[in-house]
């Protein structure tokens, strides 16, 4: 099937319009994507109409596009606590970092605060971010089993 200029100037948009899709405006490249569709169909060339398969093709892999930010948002989601609980467990455990000045420290993490870019380890008075901790010393206290009697 030939390529008209209508047919070019609505794939090169479908694929801009993939390209620049975000998170925030879905639904908005969604509209924009259905508007591009119909727009298409009526200024088609009568005596060489498109193929209606080739709509849903595009149509599907928009969908299928979509659900996959939606599982990549939901993923960083699960990042972010999964990061959360695994610095939360850090409290009273000593930890080595590098500090701002590019040298390696060591000290105990007293509590846990969760900043834009991450959690924060305040490590003897210390905000570190979790990103810069290279070892983690001490496990939880050790119990020794007592017998009943």
């Amino acid at each position: 099937m030939p390529v008209d200029s209508t047919q070019a100037a609505a794939s090169a948009g479908l694929s801009n319009l993939i390209t620049n899709q975000s998170a925030a405006s879905s639904s908005t490249d969604k509209d924009m994507f259905l508007q591009l569709m119909v727009a298409q169909l009526r200024y088609q060339d009568p005596m060489n109409p498109a193929d209606s398969g080739e709509f849903l093709a595009q149509n599907a892999q928009f969908t299928a596009l979509e659900k996959m930010q939606a599982v990549a948002d939901q993923t960083s989601l699960v990042l972010g606590a999964q990061m959360a609980f695994g610095a939360s467990s850090l409290v009273g455990k000593q930890v080595g970092y590098t500090d701002a000045a590019g040298k390696d420290v060591t000290g105990t993490v007293q509590g846990v605060t969760f900043d834009v870019s991450g959690p924060m380890l305040d490590v003897d008075g210390k905000q570190v971010p979790l990103v810069n901790v290279l070892s983690v010393k001490g496990g939880a206290a050790s119990t020794t089993p007592t017998s009943a009697t």
